[in-house]
């Protein structure tokens, strides 16, 4: 009977190797398993919903807009009006126009002429003047000589505030007569020379509260 082949005993060495790799394998595949179980990759971690602390609330829609919206501290620019009176003012050079007139052009020996003012308002508003005795000037002149004034020898002299309306013209009522003499504030009780005649011209001007007539009316004493 033949005997059966005897097995090759290995060497110490080679078992140690292959109880390491054993080892190295059983490690390698808990630690797999652990993974697999603790992450799945198609697991997607669940979004948290938003909260809000309490000590920081949301800002509401009117103050985000108040913080949006830029202001201004500057008071808005205003063009100021023009004041407009409240009733007539006084009457002005440049509203009022003044006029000398005499009744004639032409006196006969011993007629006397009759001196009158004109006034015209020529603004687009009444206006307020003095029109008594007080403001008012005749001046009677025969080229450069000054021959009368009427207030040389006034006595008396009052005051009239008038109102003229827009476009209102008016003449005094009562014509000053020029009793054809020379005045001078130291004859005005005693005699005085009378103006020549014979066709001698003269001129009249006037003025009434300070504004003086635009030209001047002229007559001629026979």
């Amino acid at each position: 009977m033949t005997d059966a082949p005897r097995r090759r005993r290995q060497s110490p060495a080679v078992y140690r190797r292959r109880r390491l790799a054993a080892g190295l394998l059983a490690l390698l595949v808990i630690g797999l398993v652990v993974w697999l179980v603790a992450a799945p990759p198609w697991r997607v971690a669940p979004t948290a919903a938003p909260t809000s602390s309490p000590s920081s609330p949301a800002p509401s829609t009117s103050s985000t807009a108040s913080a949006a919206t830029p202001t201004s501290s500057a008071a808005p620019t205003t063009t100021p009006t023009p004041s407009v009176p409240s009733g007539p003012v006084e009457c002005t050079a440049g509203s009022i126009t003044v006029e000398a007139l005499s009744d004639k052009a032409e006196y006969a020996q011993g007629e006397n002429p009759q001196l009158s003012i004109r006034l015209t308002n020529s603004s687009s508003n009444p206006c307020t003047m003095n029109v008594g005795t007080s403001a008012q000037s005749f001046t009677v002149t025969s080229g450069t000589d000054v021959w009368w004034r009427s207030t040389d020898c006034q006595s008396e002299p009052s005051d009239m505030e008038v109102t003229l309306a827009a476009g209102q013209v008016v003449t005094s009522s009562s014509p000053l007569v020029w009793d054809r003499t020379r005045s001078s504030v130291s004859t005005c009780d005693g005699e005085r020379p009378y103006a020549p005649g014979g066709g001698a011209t003269y001129h009249l001007s006037v003025s009434i509260g300070g504004i003086p007539s635009a030209g001047t009316a002229s007559f001629v004493l026979q």
